[in-house]
């Protein structure tokens, strides 16, 4: 399940003119014969082996200025990653898959698109571009360093740990070049480098308001998209986290209550989740931690925020979220072993897989200063997860150096190019109500709400439906005679009930 051209072009990108230009007429002035062989001969990318995928794809990187306006001054090389398609003999127009976070790596999904995801390439390449602060495209990561199992259960951002990120990134980057619109104006660079005319955009979560901006600045490069989970540019992340959480648990204790083993196993799980919110509220809990490594025990604090926050977090997968039940009656008898089990990774080595520096300067840009902080107090009261969102990110980012956004960057993005939005109605984070208000500015585009879908599609049965209605989306760049009715048949994985007594 995803996760989840042909032209001379004249007109440059803001990227070096005459090697650019060069690379333009050297890939796309000549039809060869397959598309591995249009990127290659005489082209900007060669072939690659990545690790873990025994097919041969296709890399390179794009030199780009960091800051696009003096055009001086360091510069980034984008990681390129193009899966290519596979029929040579009709190359479509590409999809280029734009990840989410902000901060996760788009060639991540090379690993995908080169095994299950294989049916999205019969006719078009797949193109994977790792955005500036991401990947391999200058990381805005943290320093690496060794994390004991409260480092998981603290604050999301400690101050000394932004301050010392921040310290350590301004060696090499202006944190304030980092924003979306810039970013996207990168991709377009990409595009023309790579010699394609009209480009497909596929998006999860952030990479939906990255795909919107795009659609915004480039209107003529887009032949249609696909959205899933929407985050549009005037969200203010995080100031609805919360409310959308909250229905989201909602939505998923009724959904244990009306399951039969569900609810046999916790009958109280309501009550519960209340109980305990409650519990932690008055005073943090100390227990035992035992890790799988064998090592010895330790004993860490969990607190209220954190728990709910580490749990708001697993709802974001059906997957994970099937073992919240579980994890809620647990900690009500005063067992939080399942929750550190979920909340601490058996391997502490493995690094964050989003780049926490490139999330600050998207947000401190984009979304957190035009939060009205009493707004978020009141809007955030009673709630079961809070205000701890906003009061941790509006933190963050009086540290952080604040770039700047375009005028007009929050109003919604109109376009009539075709669109295919996706929504889960358990999702915590963009609820369905994003997607009718995104959709209700693209008057080319389908609503397609996932019934049990969370914020993306991990553990649901029946996926290859909406595979299949992307596949037709792409296919016919229109969505209107889509029959979505095999979306009623995609369903939740079963909750986890084992060690409940």
């Amino acid at each position: 399940m995803l996760r989840l051209r042909w032209l001379c072009l004249t007109k440059l990108g803001t990227f070096a003119g005459a090697l650019v230009l060069f690379t333009f007429c050297g890939v796309a002035c000549h039809k060869p014969a397959s598309s591995a062989n249009r990127l290659t001969t005489s082209g900007p990318l060669k072939p690659c082996k990545l690790p873990g995928i025994d097919e041969e794809l296709l890399c390179g990187k794009l030199t780009v200025f960091e800051n696009r306006v003096t055009r001086a001054g360091r510069t980034i090389d984008l990681n390129v990653v193009v899966v290519p398609a596979l029929d040579p003999s009709r190359i479509e127009e590409p999809l280029f898959d734009l990840a989410g976070g902000p901060g996760q790596a788009s060639t991540g999904g090379a690993d995908y698109y080169a095994r299950e995801g294989k049916e999205y390439r019969r006719h078009r390449d797949v193109v994977l571009v790792d955005q500036r602060g991401t990947g391999s495209s200058n990381p805005l990561t943290a320093p690496p360093k060794t994390r004991s199992p409260q480092d998981y259960l603290t604050e999301m951002y400690p101050v000394e740990y932004v301050k010392t990120m921040r310290q350590a990134l301004e060696q090499r980057a202006d944190l304030t070049q980092y924003t979306t619109s810039i970013a996207m104006d990168d991709l377009d660079d990409v595009r023309a480098w790579l010699g394609y005319e009209r480009i497909n955009l596929v998006g999860i979560s952030y990479g939906t308001r990255a795909v919107l901006v795009y659609l915004r600045q480039h209107p003529d490069r887009v032949r249609s998209a696909i959205l899933m989970g929407v985050a549009p540019t005037y969200l203010k992340m995080p100031l609805y986290h919360a409310r959308a959480a909250k229905r989201a648990m909602d939505l998923l204790l009724q959904e244990c209550v009306s399951d039969a083993a569900c609810q046999q196993a916790f009958p109280q799980i309501q009550s519960e989740w209340t109980e305990v919110l409650e519990r932690l509220g008055r005073e943090p809990v100390r227990v035992e931690y035992s890790s799988p490594d064998k090592s010895a025990n330790v004993t860490v604090e969990i607190q209220r925020d954190i728990f709910a926050e580490k749990l708001r977090n697993r709802m974001y997968s059906r997957e994970s979220a099937a073992g919240i039940p579980l994890i809620i009656h647990q900690a009500a008898q005063g067992d939080f072993s399942p929750f550190l089990k979920e909340a601490i990774p058996a391997d502490r080595s493995v690094p964050d897989f989003i780049a926490d520096g490139m999330y600050l300067s998207v947000t401190c840009a984009e979304d957190v200063p035009f939060i009205d902080q009493d707004e978020a107090a009141k809007a955030n009261a009673g709630n079961p997860f809070g205000n701890y969102r906003v009061v941790q990110q509006t933190r963050a980012c009086s540290i952080w150096p604040q770039g700047k956004i375009p005028d007009g960057y929050h109003e919604p993005v109109s376009s009539d190019i075709p669109v295919l939005i996706f929504s889960g109605n358990v999702d915590p984070v963009t609820p369905p109500e994003r997607g009718e208000e995104v959709a209700s500015h693209l008057p080319n585009s389908r609503h397609v709400i996932i019934s049990h879908g969370a914020h993306g599609i991990d553990g649901l049965t029946n996926v290859e439906c909406l595979d299949n209605l992307m596949l037709e989306f792409l296919a016919k760049g229109n969505a209107r005679d889509l029959d979505t009715t095999c979306v009623e048949r995609v369903l939740p994985p079963p909750f986890i009930t084992e060690g409940s007594k």
